[in-house]
């Protein structure tokens, strides 16, 4: 009888090592499945919410573009840059805030970074031309990036292993139905207010952003983890995590997935509203059906993480891209028309579902808590400065067909997948 109770006890053990840290205790602890469960739900929810500040950021404002171009007598190359100027805002913001969770906690560069985001939507509202919007979007991707890169810093301090895959893919999840939501709700205020009215909601979200994380947020980065030595350790860790091949495979095939997703993005209101006749209604509705394929999919990978390896699920999301990215290039040289379009731009947007959680969790999971806020900040600047980069020079290649955006996506899809098989394919799997 004893044996047989100390065989459970061990098992139960194995059980809850991949049980997450409770945010209140700053320590690691050991919690029953019901407390496990309970808080897990609460860090998804927070957490994943602050994680869409960005799809909510750029798909919101997604239908407005013609209208913004119109409005401010642009061109529709100009126009982009405000989408161009908010990604990268985003990407400098993480590789700021990241490092600086790292050094002085992750609650208050987090709240400080939401208030200033409150504020930039606020005056983006008010913004005269193309060149001061512009400007403002930088700022307001810029603060807002604290929120993406943050909340996977905490994801980092609480979870580790598969569970960290696990977390990531349930928060990665909460994001995706941004895209979902943020689109058909753009379009759907263009119905009884102009493209400025986009800011004065996203202003309003980040205020429920700000005081969900003032009142359900602790501090997770014990004071003894925190890194010390200001500019030199920053760089010292950046640094590390250049010649960490694994971290730069994942992170490299990853950022050219999100520059494929990044020329959808910004192309695709062009293409499919002007080339195809849409509404921005029935734009911001495709947009939203894509979006639940992407949420979907990256539910179905959190599932799945359990039984088959996030390596596995990485490469198969991968080759998922690069395949819809040279059938969609097939299917607008050979003039098929949406009933082609439509279908491959769902199945491109859904593999990112396999692709983002898996990419982000391999990647973290090559760090330690000390530089988890660099390393979230290194691999979020990636992702998002390569497709703001690109995304703009493919518009200048014209957006009277749809060849320059389905030939630029079919080519980073192909990049992803070589860049997948030449830093990351020797890692063993099961």
């Amino acid at each position: 009888m004893s044996n047989q109770k100390l065989l459970s006890t061990q098992q139960s053990n194995q059980e809850t090592t991949l049980l997450p840290i409770a945010a209140e205790t700053d320590q690691r602890v050991t919690e029953s499945n019901e407390t496990a469960t309970r808080v897990r739900l609460k860090h998804v929810l927070l957490l994943g919410g602050l994680t869409a500040f960005a799809p909510l950021s750029t798909d919101m404002y997604l239908p407005s573009l013609p209208a913004v171009s119109h409005d401010l007598s642009a061109t529709m190359a100009l126009t982009q840059i405000t989408l161009t100027a908010c990604i990268l805002g985003l990407a400098f913001g993480q590789v700021v805030a990241g490092p600086i969770s790292d050094a002085r906690g992750r609650r208050w560069p987090l709240l400080i970074g939401i208030a200033v985001y409150m504020l930039a939507s606020l005056l983006c509202m008010l913004a005269p031309s193309v060149a001061i919007l512009s400007l403002l979007r930088f700022v307001q991707g810029f603060a807002g990036a604290a929120g993406i890169v943050i909340a996977l810093a905490i994801a980092r301090d609480l979870y580790a292993g598969s569970a960290l895959a696990r977390c990531i893919s349930l928060l990665m999840t909460v994001n995706f139905l941004a895209p979902i939501v943020a689109p058909v709700l753009g379009g759907q205020l263009l119905t009884f207010t102009s493209w400025r009215g986009v800011f004065v909601m996203l202003a309003l979200l980040g205020l429920v952003a700000l005081l969900a994380s003032a009142f359900g947020l602790s501090e997770t980065l014990e004071t003894s983890h925190r890194q010390s030595g200001g500019v030199s350790a920053t760089l010292r860790s950046f640094r590390g995590l250049l010649v960490n091949k694994r971290f730069v495979g994942y992170a490299l095939s990853s950022s050219f997935a999100f520059a494929a997703a990044m020329i959808y993005i910004s192309m695709s209101p062009f293409v499919l509203e002007n080339i195809y006749g849409l509404s921005p209604q029935i734009f911001g509705l495709l947009f939203g059906i894509n979006a639940l394929g992407l949420a979907s999919m990256s539910q179905v990978s959190g599932r799945l993480v359990s039984r088959v390896s996030p390596q596995r699920l990485l490469i198969g999301g991968v080759v998922a891209l690069a395949m819809a990215g040279l059938a969609l290039l097939v299917v607008v040289i050979t003039g098929i028309g949406l009933v082609g379009v439509l279908p491959l731009l769902f199945f491109l947007v859904a593999s990112l579902g396999f692709i983002a959680p898996n990419a982000t969790a391999l990647a973290l999971g090559t760090t330690d808590p000390q530089t988890a806020g660099s390393a979230s900040g290194l691999l979020g600047m990636l992702q998002f400065a390569i497709g703001a980069v690109i995304a703009p020079l493919v518009g200048l290649a014209g957006t009277s067909t749809a060849v320059p955006m389905a030939g630029a996506i079919a080519a980073f899809g192909v990049v992803a997948l070589l860049t997948f098989f030449v830093f990351c394919r020797p890692a063993p799997v099961r």
